[in-house]
């Protein structure tokens, strides 16, 4: 039972195999990609994969999940779980096929975002079937609530595994089999799979979620019940929430699925006003929506999708890159810092483009998004002036919320 796949060989692993004290960042961590135990069957749900080592953030244990398409050709190719360490001297990627998995020089996609490493990646195999999982260049950069990108849209996000994988300078692990996952009675996966199938189409729930996903419709409700971040967790009230709503109304493009899910619950998104959304990149779910949205104030769900997208090309957790962004944002409507320290940027709650701009420095560590790349409470540490009273996770860890200020 220890073995069956996903988190639970994540745990064993890490159990048995990481050096006490390990730094995270260093060449004893380790990086576990670990397929799911019903990976490759065909059963609905079942193309979820774990990526899990010691994470930056916490100095515990990380375990983050994505689905997508990359754990089922992983499994096609004949592997159960890699696990990755050391670390290497350039940039390098797996190139894992048909039993075999070889160190590849990867100098040409270092710095590159998650959609040029796919592509080059992909013509210098020759391989457009080619299923990647990987790191742009916010994990690069070892921001620490870098996630691991399953392809363009979805991400292992949380604990800062894409930070592991900078540290090693692992740019991508490219997948591709040709051998079909066969049960001991074939027959009877291939009946679950399609009552499973059929079962999901008739429900209600799916019918809701392959329509709009997750935080694709009405978000007023989130808003009264408290479950919906406004301002750095600092307001209970945001009237402007009607402007994320609806979101495959206004700009959606069509809807999309993992690997053997008959929900297809994933938004593509399009935009080509004053934020330009690349529907190669997707959509923001529910929590993508609050963490850039609500919590950032802003409620132009163009201005949110755009940062979406950045967090996908720079391989950013986008509720970590929220949170800091709101946090940042709260520091300067505070006047604990300036628009001197911002190089520029009034970042205000609400202000789209500096919602935007924060997360493309953050990913590239430049400026202002260097201090907001470390975390929170390191950033707040930078500022001093007790900014730490404006931190409401931190470490992974739930802070003391700070008293309303009425004004």
């Amino acid at each position: 039972l220890k073995l069956v796949g996903g988190r639970g060989l994540v745990a064993f692993l890490l159990l048995r195999d990481l050096p006490v004290g390990a730094d995270p960042l260093g060449p004893d961590n380790l990086v576990i990609f670990a397929p799911g135990p019903l990976q490759g069957s065909n059963l609905p749900g079942s193309g979820r994969h774990g990526v899990g080592g010691k994470s930056p953030l916490t100095g515990a244990i990380a375990s983050a999940e994505s689905g997508g398409w990359w754990g089922h050709e992983f499994k096609r190719a004949g592997f159960d779980a890699l696990i990755v360490t050391g670390a290497s001297e350039k940039p390098v990627y797996l190139w894992v096929v048909d039993g075999e998995c070889e160190i590849r020089d990867a100098s040409n996609v270092w710095g590159k975002t998650t959609k040029e490493t796919q592509t080059l990646i992909r013509e210098e195999l020759g391989e457009d079937r080619a299923e990647m999982t990987m790191i742009g260049p916010g994990g690069e950069n070892m921001v620490q609530y870098a996630c691991v990108m399953n392809g363009l849209k979805d991400a292992a996000g949380r604990t800062g595994m894409g930070a592991v994988m900078g540290s090693k300078k692992l740019k991508a692990v490219v997948s591709l089999g040709s051998e079909n996952v066969e049960g001991a009675d074939q027959d009877t996966i291939r009946a679950m799979a399609r009552r499973a199938a059929q079962e999901v189409r008739d429900g209600e729930r799916a019918s809701w979620a392959a329509r709009a996903g997750t935080g694709g419709e009405a978000l007023e409700g989130g808003i009264l019940s408290g479950n919906m971040p406004v301002r750095n967790f600092r307001d209970g009230e945001f009237p402007e929430i009607s402007g994320l709503e609806y979101i495959m109304e206004k700009i959606g493009v069509k809807m999309e699925g993992c690997w053997a899910c008959a929900v297809r619950c994933k938004k593509v998104v399009k935009a080509e006003g004053a934020f330009k959304v690349d529907p190669d990149y997707g959509g923001p779910e529910y929590e993508s929506i609050g963490s850039l949205g609500s919590t950032c104030g802003v409620s132009d769900i163009e201005a949110v999708s755009r940062a979406n997208e950045l967090c996908n090309a720079h391989s950013l957790d986008t509720i970590g890159a929220g949170l800091a962004i709101s946090f940042g944002m709260e520091c300067f409507e505070e006047e604990l810092i300036s628009i001197a320290d911002t190089g520029g940027i009034e970042l205000r709650f609400g202000r789209g483009e500096a919602l935007c701009q924060m997360v493309d420095m953050i990913g590239r560590r430049e400026g202002f998004g260097d201090v907001l790349a470390s975390g929170l409470l390191p950033a707040a540490a930078k500022i001093g002036q007790g900014a730490e009273r404006f931190t409401v996770h931190a470490k992974g860890q739930a802070q003391p919320m700070h008293e309303p200020r009425l004004k």
